[in-house]
């Protein structure tokens, strides 16, 4: 039982000590990208950890699970492990897990039927407040114009993905601006940050006493949105996109002492105002070794079909 017990602590001591370096670390601000890699890359290291460490409780309590497990490897493999004396915890370690693993499911399930149910009604609301002219077929990238008195502008994901933008958007935001807003809400569609939200929600609500999966959700809010501001001022300019979110949020009092709603746009706005700080070759060195580290859900949900039907 040492290895899966040693495999626990390593989860553990992975989902207390890394938040608190992301979470101090200024980089992430500067690339958050490859931040978004990096909180992925923490928490499946975490569920790893908790995945190996129920495989070799089973494999150590039940003969029938070693033997499945193990059966290409030598004996002396097997003896390494210690598996032929199992602990007293084994099979309750492996039971738990299990149990964990299949609760995780249910919840990302669950997430991923409410948003689908969500979706459904608002492209219901939408075909009746914007009906379809004659002739037209709804299909992707379908721009949707709303009569509104609030400036707002969101991307509806799905398989058929639709770009809906309020009237009262049209009249704040002119020429580059109101490109730049487009292209942050394309950057959104184009990156999948939609199945990052899902996960990272299913886990916080699944598991509210764990911190570093609310820390993981959390994070995913903030860190997709400084994404996308990035495409949108990769194309059109930091100062547009920091004044297309000016001329969006100013009436809604986010930039007041005590904002209720959206607080973190005045930071995005600082960030985006603010000198961008010049990276030292070491620096470079370091953000590209980290973002050669593979984003795990984005690359699950393009090379698995089933998870883009779901979407």
């Amino acid at each position: 039982m040492m290895v899966p017990v040693a495999l626990l602590l390593l989860g553990a001591l992975t989902a207390v000590v890394a938040p608190r370096m992301l979470a101090r670390a200024d980089w992430p601000e500067r690339e958050p990208v490859v931040a978004l890699w990096a909180w992925q890359c923490v928490v499946a290291g975490v569920l790893l950890c908790c995945a190996l460490s129920m495989v070799l409780s089973a494999a150590a309590a039940w003969q029938a699970v070693r033997g499945h497990v193990f059966a290409p490897a030598p004996h002396d493999v097997v003896e390494a492990y210690a598996l032929q004396a199992p602990g007293p915890w084994a099979a309750a370690t492996a039971v738990i897990l299990a149990c964990g693993g299949v609760w995780s499911a249910v919840m990302l399930a669950r997430e991923i039927v409410r948003a689908r149910v969500r979706r459904a009604g608002s492209r219901a609301e939408l075909l009746v407040r914007s009906p379809l002219l004659p002739g037209e077929e709804p299909g992707n990238n379908r721009l949707v114009v709303l009569e509104g008195e609030r400036p707002d502008a969101w991307w509806l994901p799905g398989q058929a993905p639709q770009l809906v933008i309020t009237t009262a958007a049209l009249r704040r935001l002119k020429g580059r601006q109101l490109d730049a807003v487009l292209a942050h809400e394309q950057g959104h569609a184009q990156a999948r940050h939609d199945w990052l939200l899902y996960c990272s929600g299913a886990l916080a609500i699944g598991f509210p006493q764990v911190r570093v999966f609310a820390a993981f959700r959390d994070e995913m809010h903030r860190l997709v949105e400084l994404a996308a501001d990035d495409v949108a001022s990769r194309r059109f300019g930091r100062l547009t996109i920091a004044l297309a979110l000016v001329e969006l949020n100013e009436d809604r009092g986010v930039f007041g002492p005590c904002p209720a709603h959206q607080a973190h746009v005045p930071q995005r706005v600082h960030r985006l105002l603010a000198a961008r700080p010049r990276l030292t070759a070491g620096h470079r060195l370091r953000l590209t070794a980290t973002a050669a580290l593979v984003p795990v859900i984005p690359v699950l949900v393009t090379f698995v079909p089933g998870l883009r039907a779901l979407g």
